[in-house]
């Protein structure tokens, strides 16, 4: 949502907004055509795979790799280079937020929040991994506060960062993060405000740098949604670093590697993750501004209307991929728990939530690349007009066909866990049928939002 009002700021330069509300401006297919074709393409993909029941052969496909070098000094020198530039970054988001222009084409906080970093550098993900845990500036602050505080205690009784995460928690605290997090990105002028923007990055700076102290690594790895994202994100690149080091794969097959960790959360972290995104384009459609305009008119505060939407679909989204995992086992006539199977096949849901991320803001990064490449290269004073990309017409086909093409990677992900995990052709195939149809569903409702004219949220 925040990404049209950005670029909306451009529009004296010829700008044209890479969101989803953006998407369907330049198309004459009808929407039930678009959305029914979607659905029909994932059923077709499923019969194809069904056709595929050589285990031997799927998991020559998924475990084919090929190593990279990767020499340890040159580990090194990009690990320093990568954390120094991302701690420049985040002083001059500081910087600029709080003292730099108000308009938000000139102003670099805006610009490499949105669209260099939850655009452009996430969408990067999706090609060479997981790099955040590298990159990430709060990591190095946290580590570099630790060490001052033990340095301080010197031997004082109790380790710095020893505390324990109860593990009845799970990851639950990130999947209530994520929600508040998107929640306040549609709420708040976070995207159109620097001076708000910098006072929330504080704000979870803040909040960050004192949870990693006190609970070291885990507080990236159970609570933290940004670098939550990021970890599930990646396993979508064909680039991977694991115990043998880089190697090269088949893009989504790491995804059939092993199933999440069996902690409380994990499948519903990736639910949000796909529904978070959903959400953020869904506000900013005709058919929610006609649903909402009229209760906000009528005297409703409009905060409580989006968390309760927001919460809702959530409970929704979640609702239905539980009722499916019942639904395999029953098919698959299985002694296997019901909630082993919702972790087993829920990294097959991430290539619809990256291909959707794709969609939404692909279109955005490369429309804005030019303002950003000019306000970086003087963020302290910027040139005083910018210019964005006028994307071709072509390009909301091309967006189109990253959501298809992020659900039929989900097809075939879930087809080889399935044979993974349920033994013999039939049981694999039958525990199949429910899981399609949710990804029917899911490829139904977000290319209906893709499709969909921008309005702005009623609030």
């Amino acid at each position: 949502m925040w990404a049209v009002g950005l670029v909306a700021a451009v529009a004296p330069a010829g700008a044209h907004s890479g969101s989803l509300g953006g998407a369907v401006t330049s198309t004459t297919v009808p929407t039930w055509l678009t959305v029914l074709t979607g659905g029909v393409v994932v059923g077709a993909s499923f019969l194809f795979t069904t056709l595929l029941t050589d285990h031997d052969a799927m998991r020559g496909v998924n475990w084919w790799r090929v190593g990279v070098p990767s020499p340890a000094v040159v580990r090194r020198g990009g690990r320093w280079l990568l954390r120094g530039v991302a701690l420049v970054a985040l002083a001059l988001v500081f910087v600029t937020g709080f003292a730099g222009p108000a308009e938000p084409t000139r102003n670099f906080a805006l610009l490499f929040v949105w669209a260099g970093w939850w655009a452009g550098y996430t969408v990067s993900s999706y090609a060479v991994g997981n790099t955040w845990p590298t990159v990430n500036p709060w990591r190095a602050l946290a580590t570099a506060a630790r060490r001052a505080v033990t340095a301080v205690r010197d031997g004082a009784t109790g380790a710095v960062g020893g505390a324990r995460l109860p593990d009845s928690y799970g990851v639950w605290p990130a999947v209530a993060g994520l929600l508040a997090l998107v929640f306040l990105e549609v709420v708040s002028p976070v995207g159109e405000n620097p001076r708000t923007l910098a006072a929330v990055v504080a704000g979870y700076s803040v909040v960050t740098v004192a949870g990693a102290v006190r609970y070291g690594d885990a507080w990236f790895d159970r609570v933290d949604p940004v670098s939550r994202v990021f970890a599930v994100y990646g396993r979508v690149a064909p680039l991977q670093h694991d115990e043998n080091g880089l190697s090269v794969r088949i893009p989504g097959t790491a995804l059939t590697d092993e199933p999440l960790p069996d902690r409380p959360g994990e499948a519903a972290f990736v639910v949000a993750l796909l529904w978070v995104t959903t959400f953020d384009g869904l506000v900013a459609t005709p058919t929610w501004a006609g649903v909402v305009g009229p209760v906000v008119d009528a005297g409703v505060p409009a905060l409580p209307v989006y968390l309760l939407a927001l919460v809702a679909g959530f409970a929704l989204f979640l609702w239905v991929y539980r009722v499916a995992a019942r639904r395999m086992r029953e098919r698959a006539d299985t002694y296997v728990a019901t909630g082993e199977i919702e972790r087993w096949f829920a990294p097959a849901l991430v290539p619809i939530a990256a291909g959707y991320h794709v969609a939404h803001f692909l279109g955005y990064f490369l429309a804005l690349s030019p303002a950003l490449a000019a306000v970086a290269a003087n963020p302290l004073a910027p040139p005083a007009g910018t210019v964005a990309l006028v994307l071709p017409s072509w390009f909301s086909t091309l967006k189109l066909l990253c959501v298809l093409g992020g659900h039929v990677l989900a097809v075939w992900v879930a087809h080889s866990l399935a044979f993974e995990l349920f033994p013999g052709v039939l049981a694999a195939i039958r525990s199949q049928f429910p899981s399609v149809v949710v990804m029917i569903f899911y490829t139904m409702t977000s290319l209906w939002v893709i499709t969909q004219p921008y309005v702005p949220p009623p609030l």
